[in-house]
């Protein structure tokens, strides 16, 4: 997988754990404030597309993944 494709698997994972774990009726239930982890992932992506840069996709390039196209 590419840098840019890893970026959006962990985003969507992040996004799907923080809203089962900070959704009322979840049975993974734990705290609403993990619905702040969603919403800083959200603004994370929206920042990522207006500016054309990713610090995950940064971190993830240093580690060895393939740059995306």
């Amino acid at each position: 997988m590419t840098s840019w494709q890893l970026v959006r698997v962990i985003a969507g994972v992040f996004i799907v754990l923080s809203i089962a774990l900070g959704a009322p009726s979840s049975p993974l239930f734990i705290s609403e404030w993990w619905l702040a982890f969603t919403v800083f992932v959200g603004a994370n992506i929206f920042q990522s597309g207006l500016s054309k840069w990713c610090l995950l996709e940064t971190m993830l390039r240093k580690a060895g993944a393939k740059p995306g196209c």
